[in-house]
């Protein structure tokens, strides 16, 4: 066992990294350390990476473990090594030009070494946009669409599945074939990929007309309303994650909960379970995910 504080020196892909605080226990219910942390992004990365390729990177740390104070970085830290690739993006939500001129410059996690670095800074979660970074370094039209299923207490997973069930049929009427994702919180996320690269603002009304439909046809089941003292009992459907400038998780990556959950790709067959019995699907650990990724490969390719 290292002592708290060691630093020891690694070589990953060829790029030299300094890593620290091994022991260091960032779950302590369940006294995942960050050496484990670590690990699982190593053993995940060829299955996480092709996800991550292109798209800028808003990160959520957590230096002092999950029960301590997280916060957002989207910028890139002081200190990046020279390497790790970058793209400027304008502040405006729409893209365009900024009205003074402000850039938000995101790391892009193309290879394990980048993604070493990060997780090494204590940053668990990855988000990402619904829009990939072009040849010439600006960000492209969106190429894929998310809906997010958020439960109002007392839904939970099982209802949450249930209406996955009609929002894959609604995007199939679109001629969507749709991919569930565990949100390794409470809900799930749909992602359907575009045929054509549609602007933030189309591919959200385009979401948001979803889950317009399924409101109107299951008004006891669905909301499609931000308003959270309407989304009690109900299936928030939350289309606005396809705004230009908003992030939704990555699937394969770990979220900051009180245990190492992951936003876990599954089958149609798990999700059709989960609707039909309360614990016919569950948010699954790091460990079970690189368990599924062994024997089922990337259920999200």
């Amino acid at each position: 066992m290292s002592p708290q504080g060691e630093r020891i020196q690694v070589d990953v892909e060829g790029r030299t990294l300094t890593v620290s605080n091994l022991d260091k226990v960032l779950f302590p219910r369940t006294g995942t350390t960050k050496g484990e942390v670590l690990h699982y992004y190593a053993q995940v990365a060829p299955t996480l990476l092709p996800h991550l390729a292109d798209r800028a990177v808003t990160r959520i740390r957590w230096p002092h473990g999950v029960e301590g104070q997280s916060f957002f970085e989207k910028n890139v830290p002081q200190g990046t090594p020279s390497w790790v690739r970058t793209v400027s993006v304008p502040t405006t939500g729409s893209r365009g030009s900024s009205r003074h001129g402000d850039r938000l410059v995101f790391p892009v996690v193309d290879d394990l070494a980048t993604l070493t670095w990060l997780v090494n800074l204590a940053a668990l979660e990855l988000h990402v946009h619904q829009w990939r970074v072009g040849r010439n370094g600006r960000p492209r039209n969106a190429d894929r669409l998310v809906i997010d299923l958020d439960p109002g207490e007392p839904a939970g997973l099982h209802e949450c599945c249930q209406v996955a069930l009609m929002v894959r049929d609604k995007l199939a009427e679109r001629d969507l074939p749709a991919r569930p994702v565990l949100s390794g919180s409470k809900g799930l996320h749909l992602y359907a990929t575009l045929p054509t690269r549609l602007p933030g603002e189309e591919s959200t009304a385009l979401a948001k007309e979803v889950a317009e439909e399924l409101q109107g046809e299951h008004p006891r089941l669905v909301t499609a309303t931000m308003t959270k003292a309407r989304r009690g009992g109900k299936v928030f459907l939350d289309w606005s994650q396809n705004a230009s400038s908003k992030t939704t998780i990555a699937p394969y990556s770990l979220r900051g909960r009180d245990k190492p959950m992951v936003a876990a790709p599954v089958s149609w067959a798990e999700v059709e379970a989960g609707a039909e019995a309360d614990d016919g699907l569950e948010q699954l650990r790091m460990e079970e995910v690189l368990e599924r990724v062994a024997d089922l490969g990337d259920l999200f390719a």
